[in-house]
């Protein structure tokens, strides 16, 4: 088991926050720019109500796995792979 660990790359959580960030942002941004015309008037909390869970869903079920599967050589310090 021992041996099974050591071959493996140890993924880079700063090159992996770095990707998170650049694709979080703009999505934030959007949704906001979205939102808050939307919800003019309303009080904090019941916007970010809204916009919590479509953050956190789009996140979890889309931003980060696109992440992952394009970039996982980059977030494991691989070489780049070749497109054919």
């Amino acid at each position: 088991m021992s041996d099974l660990s050591a071959s493996r790359p140890v993924p880079s959580k700063f090159r992996l926050s770095l990707l998170m960030l650049a694709a979080v942002y703009p999505f934030v941004t959007a949704i906001l720019y979205v939102l808050m015309p939307l919800t003019d008037g309303w009080p904090l909390w019941e916007r970010t109500a809204i916009l919590a869970p479509v953050m956190v869903f789009s996140i979890v079920y889309g931003i980060a796995p696109t992440i992952q599967r394009r970039f996982a050589w980059f977030i494991l310090r691989q070489p780049r792979p070749v497109v054919a």
